[in-house]
């Protein structure tokens, strides 16, 4: 819940003399370089700062090592050639920047795909249990829309190995952490930031975080879709929502990616609803089937199959479904049971244990899979030779930042980024030698007057839950900026999210500082921004492009070879777009020899 102005300068005894009676309602805790966000992202940051001396406290919203990475399940990318030689940074670069059709930051995508055949022998001798080849090199599979197996793995829990090495490696490296910190505002002029405000979810007090530097790692909003891949409180746009509040430009908000494959809630229980189906599955040869036993793909993709971008297969799916040729329970059949059980089991373990605690043998029988909102393409605009926002100080790293995956995102390079950035903006942040800082009066201030707000909405005692109006957001945007969009959707649902705004004035929040209902009344807050961003984002691109897929604009427009950005207004949301630059020569080479995926090795 940001404060309604900047600051200004305290001007006198009046501030300061409030000041002296709400300072011993808060801990003040002085560090020279904040890391918001435990995940892998975050955890990369603070080892490579703390590695290069530099004090580095890092906070983290849940208890320490459980964080959204932990459902990456399928593997990271790395052009290691452990399998085809052929391959190099080069090629997993044009991949990245066919699958974002264009719109990535090629800088970005170079920095990254350069980094990371390093990045996995570092994971690997620092722990990580990569599956092996019979040689002993890690192994690596085929994913989606890649020209060469080049996704490393650990079986199906690659993203939840990789945070324990982390964990361990910034643990023994002592790295500071405290776990269960809910940020609600970042300390900033509009010209640097200064800080942060949060709340200690175990006790309820406020902190008051004074910081050198402000580095933002947590998560993208995905979550503000009914069905989605991650846990209800992940992902809700914290990250994002924080760093535009504090004067930092978002970008390619309009890009949501919708995994092909999420369980089906009315076959496996609610609470499985949205929840991740490996694109492992369909890299170790499953199949889709509709009702009639169709394997579809044949029709969208007959080259590339289950194997094709993300944003294909899941439009795919979404028309099976909506024509009528999905399963009664509003999915299609993943199958992976032609596969040679213990192969399953040893490749699969993780979904082989979730399905079998659910009733479902998956080496002998189907899975029932929808589309699920999974990751943002959006969020930040940063330099991403640096990390750095428009706002001095603020930086922002992971899926919290836009730039590295264009319109659409290839799987295992979520994986990759978060290290392979986490590194260059430590390695970056460590040559800027951060101090302990001091306050400026017109900053503690303003952190005084965002508190007093914090207690006002802990204390709110209208009519509406706020569980209530994050469940019917997260309607409207299902309803209108789902897969599939068109200009009267998109204009009905900012309609709908302007009611929803009203009806925050009459909020209800039961319990204190520490129950969920506060958590959720602050993540609201962000969540109504970046919806706001989405739906905005969608109506302005007037073509098909990704993953933001428009019926009354159903093809690509080469005029639209741009970003879409948003910068906050006196009064609202800004936009403007900004044109993308062209690759590297070494790229532009590999993009020219065209390279694809043979996926009929899998048959």
């Amino acid at each position: 819940m940001a404060p309604q102005q900047p600051p200004g300068e305290s001007d006198g005894s009046s501030a300061t003399a409030n000041t002296a009676v709400q300072r011993s309602r808060y801990e003040t805790v002085s560090v020279p370089v904040l890391v918001i966000g435990a995940g892998a992202a975050g955890a990369r940051t603070a080892i490579e700062l703390v590695d290069r001396g530099v004090e580095t406290l890092v906070v983290g919203k849940r208890a320490h090592g459980d964080a959204h990475t932990i459902w990456a399940a399928g593997g990271i990318n790395g052009a290691l050639g452990s399998l085809d030689p052929e391959d190099d940074w080069t090629v997993h670069a044009a991949d990245t920047l066919k699958e974002g059709h264009f719109l990535n930051d090629p800088v970005a995508v170079e920095t990254v795909a350069k980094a990371m055949p390093a990045q996995l022998r570092e994971l690997d001798a620092w722990g990580t249990d990569f599956d092996r080849t019979a040689d002993g090199r890690i192994n690596q599979r085929y994913f989606g829309a890649q020209s060469f197996r080049r996704t490393a793995f650990v079986g199906d829990r690659t993203g939840e190995a990789i945070l324990d090495t982390l964990v361990a490696t910034a643990q023994s490296l002592d790295v500071p952490y405290r776990e269960n910190v809910l940020v609600t505002d970042l300390l900033s002029d509009g010209e640097r930031v200064y800080g942060a405000v949060a709340v200690d979810l175990t006790n309820g007090e406020f902190v008051l975080f004074v910081a050198d530097y402000v580095v933002v790692a947590a998560g993208g909003f995905s979550a503000l879709y009914g069905r989605h891949s991650s846990r209800d409180d992940e992902n809700t746009a914290d990250g994002p929502a924080l760093a535009y509040e504090a004067g930092a430009d978002l970008m390619d908000l309009e890009f949501v990616q919708f995994h092909p494959t999420g369980m089906v809630g009315d076959r496996y229980g609610e609470d499985w609803a949205g929840r991740l189906v490996t694109e492992a599955v369909r890299g170790e040869g499953g199949r889709l089937f509709n009702a009639a036993g169709e394997r579809f793909m044949a029709r969208y993709s007959p080259d590339q199959m289950e194997l094709d971008a993300r944003d294909v297969v899941a439009r795919a799916i979404a028309r099976e479904i909506r024509e009528g040729r999905g399963t009664e329970n509003g999915g299609v059949y993943l199958d992976v049971s032609h596969r040679d059980a213990e192969y399953v089991r040893e490749r699969l373990p993780a979904m082989v244990e979730r399905f079998a605690s659910l009733g479902v043998d998956v080496t002998a029988e189907p899975m029932e899979v929808a589309p699920t909102a999974h990751y943002t393409m959006g969020g930040v605009d940063v330099d991403w030779t640096t990390g750095a926002t428009r706002i001095d100080r603020l930086y922002v790293v992971g899926e919290s930042a836009a730039g590295v995956h264009g319109a659409n995102r290839l799987g295992g390079n979520s994986l990759a980024e978060t290290v392979a950035m986490g590194t260059v903006v430590g390695e970056h942040l460590a040559g800027q030698r951060p101090e302990t800082p001091s306050l400026p009066d017109g900053m503690a201030a303003y952190a005084e007057r965002a508190m007093t707000a914090l207690d006002d909405l802990a204390t709110s005692d209208g009519s509406v839950r706020p569980g209530s109006l994050i469940a019917d957001l997260r309607t409207c945007m299902d309803e209108y900026a789902g897969i599939i969009r068109d200009e009267d959707g998109l204009q009905t649902g900012l309609a709908e999210l302007g009611a929803l705004r009203e009806r925050t004035g009459d909020l209800r929040v039961e319990g204190d500082r520490t129950d969920g209902d506060f958590e959720r009344a602050v993540v609201l807050s962000f969540m109504l921004t970046l919806a706001e961003g989405v739906l905005r984002g969608a109506l302005v691109r007037e073509e098909s492009r990704g993953a933001h897929f428009r019926r009354d604009f159903d093809a690509p427009d080469p005029d639209w070879h741009r970003n879409v950005l948003f910068r906050r207004g006196v009064i609202g949301m800004d936009h403007y777009t900004r044109g993308v630059p062209e690759p590297s020569s070494e790229v532009r080479a590999a993009l020219d020899e065209g390279h694809e995926l043979d996926y009929h090795h899998l048959e």
